[in-house]
């Protein structure tokens, strides 16, 4: 998951800059008790080491297409994230994606061709800065501070289990048993239901169907329990509907043409 600056930047991020001890010697970081940048963002990209923490308030499933990755839904609808309100302060109890925590900073490569990664933040936020007054400095003397040390170690463990994110996923590639999402959630005042697509999921007739050597294999390596976590989740589907839809976020839905005469 380590992302290239340019051209085309991760959510929330308007911009990506190398972090310069020269350059950004003032510069520090401060808490917000809202994010804005976060209030409506509906997927949010997941490692492996958070599945189990996170399939208790949020489905987990894979982004569609090719190189698929884990993502934890925070609303079925685009722009829609039913665990904050319009200023990104929260409204319900839930699990704070490590890709969240780690915003702005960045490790990414300053070129296509670089080695290592480089720890690079959005200019463009307002965490991050030369403050008048409070925050937490990123650099003493030129040199950097625990603070600054306490971010470059987050960053390097969200590189690494992102590395055993990918990991993972070429791993369910390889059992073949993802398949194209599909669920249906019907109402009393609609009529039809409403249909979310999108997305793949594990198959679980594909799961059960599993013989031994492939099951022995993922309950050693641990990615049974990463399997039944994604599972075990997607019965929040309708939870996060049942928000949304007390939120007044729920799409309307355009009506069917009548069928023609014979």
């Amino acid at each position: 998951m380590a992302t290239q600056p340019a051209p085309n930047l991760p959510i929330f991020y308007q911009d990506l800059q190398p972090l310069s001890s020269s350059l950004h010697a003032k510069f520090a970081t401060r808490g917000a008790d809202s994010a804005p940048y976060f209030a409506k963002a509906h997927a949010i990209p997941l490692t492996v080491d958070e599945f189990v923490s996170a399939q208790r308030y949020t489905p987990i499933v894979f982004s569609a297409g090719e190189n698929s990755v884990p993502l934890a839904l925070m609303g079925l609808n685009e722009g829609v994230n039913v665990f904050l309100d319009n200023e990104g302060k929260a409204i319900n109890p839930f699990y704070v994606p490590a890709y969240v925590r780690r915003y702005p900073f960045m490790l990414a490569r300053l070129a296509p061709d670089a080695q290592e990664l480089s720890l690079c933040f959005d200019p463009k936020s307002d965490l991050v800065g030369e403050f008048k007054k409070d925050g937490l400095p990123l650099f003493e003397d030129e040199k950097p501070t625990e603070n600054l040390n306490n971010i470059l170690k987050f960053c390097e463990d969200f590189e690494i289990a992102a590395q055993r994110t990918s990991a993972f996923m070429k791993e369910l590639e390889e059992l073949d048993i993802l398949i194209d999402g599909e669920v249906a959630i019907q109402t009393e005042d609609a009529q039809q239901p409403y249909i979310y697509r999108g997305f793949r999921m594990i198959a679980e007739e594909k799961f059960r169907e599993m013989h031994g050597d492939q099951l022995r294999k993922i309950n050693q390596n641990g990615i049974l329990q990463l399997i039944h976590a994604h599972l075990f989740s997607l019965s929040l589907m309708r939870d996060i509907f049942g928000r949304q839809l007390a939120l007044g976020k729920v799409p309307e839905q355009v009506a069917q043409p009548a069928p023609a005469d014979a």
